[in-house]
């Protein structure tokens, strides 16, 4: 049997602060080449976390403070009144940035919808917390006052804002805030965005900030890593591959697959983006048509097997390079490769336990006529 796309999720040492994670992963696959069978386009998709773990891309809940007290020029006080909008409600996501926050002011009044912008409810079915109560808790801990307030009220007396959306670009009550001359703004993406060596914090990420970050300790978070950096890593891993075996693979590293859960409502994209570097053979959409159109109707008078195969073959070897709006590309819905393949690395990786960090994408760029 010919395979089409294969997903294979990959088991690595376990990675630390420091480890060279370029070679690590690249005398791995290289070792293995052989029972991997390796091809030209074959992808390498590693999961963000490690990348920001061997590379020390951590900050704590002081630097946040400070961060935040720089932004509004409130490094001698003892905190002011702060507005947050639009929360995601996560512990693992959010309760470290809300504590170094927290830590930086007197009171805070935030916006609660019945959902957040992933879909996250204020109680969560799977885990039985309510975020109102566990967010009230960790405001309080740090001596901060919180209040809830109503999107009424943030509109018509917000003046010192954090805007904490995920994915502020679609957040179109945060453009129109930072319309407003008379309020102070500042994003996630410019908390934690610059090294601050003086401080005593060397974690920053030039253009998420907090974005993307994860819980790593009770004190510390891990941030979404740095593109120069990844970059730095997926050119490795491809040169050395190359080099050693012949074969030009692509590599990416990816955060969240950007796919919705049909029972909890969530919409699994916490992360910026889906993949924060890959190589450059990774650009593009695909350009595929629509084989049940095909077959369904442009080919629907062909029973003989053989013959059908043929003519669909054909008709995949002769198509347009360019099918956006064509009847034979209806429906394939022409997403970025990097989301598409983020996503199945997601999804193959897991979050939990499997421990496989690295995930081996084969035939992806075959279609029936290969």
């Amino acid at each position: 049997m010919i395979k089409g796309v294969v997903s294979t999720g990959l088991r690595m040492p376990v990675f630390k602060e420091g480890d060279d994670i370029a070679e690590i992963i690249s005398n791995s696959i290289i070792t293995d080449a052989r029972e991997l069978n390796l091809h030209d386009k074959d992808v390498i998709c590693i999961t963000e976390s490690v990348v920001a773990r061997t590379t020390g891309n951590y900050v704590s809940v002081d630097n946040i403070a400070h961060d935040v007290r720089e932004y509004f020029n409130e490094i001698e006080s003892n905190g002011i009144d702060l507005w947050l909008w639009n929360p995601i409600y996560s512990r693992n996501r959010f309760s470290l940035i809300l504590k170094g926050i927290a830590r930086a002011a007197k009171k805070l009044h935030i916006v609660l919808n019945e959902k957040d912008e992933v879909g996250n409810a204020i109680y969560n079915k799977f885990t039985g917390i309510n975020i109102r109560d566990f967010y009230t808790d960790v405001v309080t801990a740090e001596n901060c006052e919180i209040e809830f307030c109503t999107v009424d009220e943030f509109m018509t007396s917000a003046t010192n804002i954090i805007v904490c959306s995920c994915h502020p670009e679609n957040d179109e009550v945060a453009k129109r805030l930072a319309d407003d001359s008379w309020r102070s703004v500042v994003y996630l993406s410019e908390i934690c965005s610059k090294e601050n060596a003086a401080y005593g914090y060397h974690g920053y990420n030039e253009e998420y900030g907090v974005l993307g970050s994860n819980k790593a300790t009770e004190d510390t978070l891990k941030l979404f890593p740095r593109k120069s950096v990844c970059k730095e890593i997926i050119n490795t891993i491809q040169n050395n591959i190359k080099e050693k075996l012949g074969v030009h693979v692509e590599v990416m590293v990816y955060g969240d697959g950007c796919f919705k859960d049909p029972v909890g409502g969530i919409w699994e994209f916490a992360d910026p983006v889906v993949a924060p570097a890959y190589t450059d053979g990774l650009e593009g959409t695909p350009n595929e048509i629509k084989l049940k159109y095909l077959v369904d109707n442009e080919l629907s008078d062909i029973d003989e097997k053989i013959e059908l195969a043929s003519k669909v073959k054909d008709a995949i070897i002769k198509k347009e390079k360019n099918l956006v709006g064509k009847m034979t590309s209806e429906g394939t819905t022409p997403r970025r490769y990097v989301d598409l393949l983020g996503s199945l690395a997601d999804l193959t990786s897991g979050s939990g336990d499997k421990g496989t960090p690295v995930v081996l994408i084969q035939n992806y760029f075959k279609n029936y006529a290969s």
